[in-house]
This record gives C-alpha cells, structure tokens and sequence, in this order.
C-alpha cells in the first residue's frame, strides 16, 4: 500500500478533496445533469440536460469520491457518494440497462447510434465506478447495478448478440475491472471481444474516417495510435488489460511497438497528446504544431492510464518516465489554485492573452481550447477525470513484488509491503522537483534481503537499486541531476524548426508574457542562452535576462502569452 504523504501532489489531492471535487458535484446538478437518473426513475417525460456522456460524469465522481475514501478515510463526501449512487439504481430499466437519453418512448430507442450514443462508454464508467465504490464502502449497491448492466450487455453484445462496438472505447477496461472485483469469466471474455471486433469497420463512416473511432485497422494489426486521442487511449489501455489476464503476448506486444511509436512520433514534448482540434485527434507522425497542439487533459489521464498498465506488464521503466512527464505537465497545469476552474486544452503556445471566452445561457465555456482556466464546459469530461486520478494517485508511486519494492514515482510518501512473510515500509522525503533531492528511510524491515529499486529518468545519472537485509531506521539518499537542459526538436517537426525547449528534472519550462519586459511582445523575443535564459528583442536588439517557469505553473498570474518552444537567435551559436 502507497500514501503519499507531502508535497506538490499531496497539496493536489487535499484540493481534490476539498475543492475539485465538491465544485464538480455542484455543477453537475445546477446544471440537471443528476437530476436526469431522478427522472428517469420517476418514469415521467423529461428533456434530458446535458450531452450523451452526461451520466459518464456522475459516475466519474462516484469512483473520485470512492477513491478519496480510501485513500483519506471517512469525510463529509462520503454522503454524496451515496447519494448519487441510490440515485443511479434507481434509474435502472428491469432488463439491466441504464441510460438517461436512450430508450423511453420519447427518446430514441437504444443503441440506434453507436457513433455517438456514447451508451456502451457510460456503462463502461459506471462499471469503474462500482467496482471503486465496492472498495471503498464494502456495500453492494452500485456493484448490483453493474452486474445487472453488465449481463445485459453480454447478451446484447455476445458472440450471438450485436457486432457492434461503441464509438468511444471505455466498455473494454471496464469489464475487465468487473471482472477483477467479481471473477466473473464472461466479463473478461466479452471485453477481450470487443477489442477484436474493433477495427472491421463495424461503425458507419463519418467524417472523420474510421481511424476516428479506431475501427480501421484491428487492434492486433495497428502499429501506432491515432484518431481521436482519448478513445484510443482507452481502447489501448484495455487492451493491455485484456493480454495481460488472458496470457496474450501477441496483443500485447502490438500495444509495445503502438505505444512506443506514438511516444516518439506523435506525443508533444509535455507528454500532451492530439494535435487536431477538430476532431480532438493524433496528427499524421512529426505533425505536432506548438500553437495547434490540443493535448486533451482527458488525454493526459488516459495516457498515464495506458503507460500504467504497460510498467505493470513488464516493469520497464520508460513507462513509468512518460507517465512523470504526464504528470507534471498535463495533470498538475489543468486545475486552478483555487481547484475551482481548469483547462480542457493544454496548448504549447498561448500567442495572446487570453480574452473573452463565449459562454452559454448557463454560464458554461462552449470553447475546450481557451487560453484560460475555466469554471465548466459544456463537455465537462476533464474535471471528473483529474479527480479521479489525483484521488487514486497513491497507486502510482511504487510497486513491490517478492523481492522488494520498486520506486516510480518521486513523492513524499510512505511505502508498505510484504516480504518473506514480514512487513518492509519505508519513508520516502522530497521536495521533488524543487530539488533532486530523495531521502528513502526504512521504518519495518524483514529478516531477509529485500530490494529497493529507484527509477533512474532518462535525463538522471544511474540510481542503482540496493539489495541488502536492511534495519528500521537504515536511511540512504540519492540525488537527480536537476539542471536545464536544451531539447532540439526533430527535424521532421516543420512547426518548431529553429526552435528549443528547456527542462528542468521532469518540468518543461515555459516562456510567458508577464516576466518579459516592459514593451516586448512574445513574438519578439529570441533565445540567446538558456541558463540563465537571456532574451533578445527582434527589433531593438535588446537583451534581457527573463525566468522561464513550469509550464505547469502558466495563467496563473492572470491572462498572458506563452511558448514552451522559444525560437534561437540566428546571430549566435546555439545554447547549449
């Protein structure tokens, strides 16, 4: 068991906790989008509020307040996700199905849009949400829901059923996690069906292509992600769900080489993913524009969701890197201070200050791409996502097995196994990534040798695992190598040719407006050096000594412009 205990992460999870949370609920039902299951329930005529994926929302918070429940213990939330989930039964058609825009008489009849109904993909979530709720509370009554739910689609969509698939993967993982908590072999068998049903162009044409939906190529036969970010990333994470409980090497090898490919070819800098907004998707490989880049913080959680699955699966630590570079750069820049507002879109290059953001008559943005933080979007998948994840991060820190515990992510936290029979807890302390600095302090210790393996980034010295019979109160510290560094960007990437970016530890810096001086636009100023970073005016020749700042730490002093990719001046030799 992991919990992280300091830190910018666990000052994230106490905003979740307090804030993120609690102003999701709220808006979800000023905004009727819960209040749609009481309507249901009720068997009266109603106009459903919100989009398709409305109810995907509701259960995305039941499985954040699940997750904060057993990560913190009993609070005030706890009511809420309760609550909302007697609501949800309630709303559950005799026969197991369960969707508050389909099927009534006055509605459309179910399943009559697999593009996008989104029916499949809200019974993937709440099935995600009950097995969380399962967890945390020990009761049944979401659980009973899904089971129910999750029946009616093996026989919907069986081998004698519908070959059909949902436009937006998410079902596929989800049975797999009911299969998990219930042991239930169908669910295992119907996800691994869906996922090779995929790809035989079950899903009309749109136009977007069939890569949209992933439905052009089988998932066996894909060799990179593409189409609409999110839905591929969940296809890919269950997949790897499906290989890893069914012994599949061949799939998950497939997923290796999708992953890997799309890491070098089609993944921004920050680890963001999707450079179209049209169709919030993949790019075409090296197609990854600074100012265009999309990078869905729905994305984010779901690349950090694939990249998991892919450590568990084989322990190799390039998984566990991008989901650092995930983490710091797409998950910790979308909230607010205040936990209150967040991005949808993480763009790479802000060329104005954010200004006026078109809202509808209920107070909600209607744009994803703004330059700003927002309270609420009419597509509000991204809020309950980042609680979600923040709420059940503990998970990520380490992993341990037989022989000892296994350091991925860089967290003041404490660790908890079982080894040789024994308990091994150990202390880690940081201020990560203030400074590189880990302190990792052995509180239990069993009578036998016991590994402890620190993951070495790709951009640290070696950080050697120590194998030894340790004591309580054994201490060793290590030290990351936290100096800036200059990226160049690949040559094929035509949008920021004559470009670098600068990091620092798993931080990519940013460039904004406000530390500029007086009359300098962003547009004027070229890098002269990089450590310091010395700027010079295009126009004037003036140089000027300007911070770069985390990228995550962005619009954070009101509406400004920024770029993560800083042009060179051409008159000297490259920083270095």
């Amino acid at each position: 068991m992991n919990r992280i205990t300091g830190g910018m992460w666990a000052d994230l999870q106490r905003l979740n906790r307090t804030a993120m949370i609690p102003h999701a609920v709220q808006w979800m039902t000023r905004l009727g989008w819960v209040a749609n299951f009481d309507r249901a329930a009720a068997g009266e005529r109603y106009d459903h509020r919100g989009r398709e994926f409305a109810d995907s929302e509701i259960y995305k918070i039941i499985e954040a307040i699940s997750l904060e429940h057993l990560r913190s213990g009993p609070s005030e939330l706890d009511a809420v996700a309760d609550d909302l989930a007697g609501r949800v039964a309630a709303a559950q058609e005799p026969d197991g199905y369960l969707h508050t825009l389909f099927g009534r008489p006055w509605q459309r009849p179910r399943y009559s849009d697999f593009t996008w109904g989104h029916e499949l993909y809200c019974a993937g979530h709440l099935l995600q949400a009950a097995v969380a709720h399962h967890r945390a509370y020990r009761s049944t009554t979401l659980l009973d829901v899904a089971v129910r739910l999750a029946d009616h689609i093996c026989v919907m969509f069986g081998p004698h059923g519908l070959n059909r698939v949902c436009g937006h993967a998410e079902i596929e993982l989800a049975l797999v996690a009911l299969y998990r908590e219930t042991r239930e072999r169908r669910y295992l068998d119907q996800a691994a069906l869906f996922v090779d049903r995929r790809g035989h162009g079950t899903l009309p044409l749109i136009e977007f292509g069939r890569a949209f939906a992933q439905d052009d190529l089988p998932v066996r036969k894909a060799t990179v992600l593409r189409g609409h970010a999110v839905r591929a990333l969940y296809l890919a994470a269950g997949a790897v769900d499906v290989a890893v409980e069914t012994g599949d090497d061949e799939l998950l090898a497939a997923l290796k080489t999708q992953w890997q490919n799309t890491v070098d070819r089609r993944t921004y800098v920050t680890g963001g993913m999707g450079s179209h907004h049209m169709d919030e998707a993949f790019g075409e490989d090296f197609v990854l524009p600074a100012d265009r880049s999309y990078c869905e913080t729905c994305a984010g959680v779901a690349s950090i969701m694939f990249s998991r699955r892919l450590l568990l699966a084989t322990g190799e630590s390039r998984y566990a890197d991008q989901i650092e570079r995930t983490l710091y750069n797409i998950l910790a820049t979308a909230p607010g201070d205040d936990g209150r507002s967040f991005f949808y879109a993480n763009t790479l290059h802000q060329r104005h200050p954010g200004g006026d953001v078109p809202v509808n008559d209920d107070g909600v943005s209607i744009r994803g791409g703004a330059g700003e933080r927002q309270p609420w979007y009419e597509v509000s998948c991204c809020a309950p996502n980042l609680a979600r994840t923040l709420a059940g991060l503990d998970d990520y820190v380490a992993t341990a097995d037989n022989e000892g515990i296994r350091i991925h992510q860089y967290m003041s936290s404490t660790l908890e196994a079982t080894i040789g029979g024994s308990p091994f807890t150990l202390d880690v302390t940081t201020d990560y990534p203030t400074t590189g600095t880990i302190t990792v302090t052995v509180t239990q210790a069993p009578a036998v040798p016991a590994t402890i393996t620190l993951r070495q980034p790709e951009w640290s010295p070696s950080t050697p695992g120590r194998t030894r019979v340790w004591s309580p109160g054994d201490t060793f510290t290590v030290d990351l190598d936290l100096r800036e560094r200059v990226t160049r960007p690949d040559h094929r990437v035509d949008a920021v040719r004559g470009c670098v970016a600068v990091q620092r530890g798993p931080d990519v810096l940013a460039l904004e407006s406000v530390d500029l001086p007086a009359g300098w636009a962003l547009a004027d100023a070229v890098l002269v050096s990089a450590d310091p970073a010395v700027l010079r005016h295009q126009e004037t020749g003036e140089e000027a000594t300007v911070p770069l700042i985390p990228y995550r730490r962005w619009a954070r002093r009101g509406p400004s412009a920024m770029r993560v990719w800083i042009p060179l001046d051409q008159t000297v030799a490259p920083p270095r």
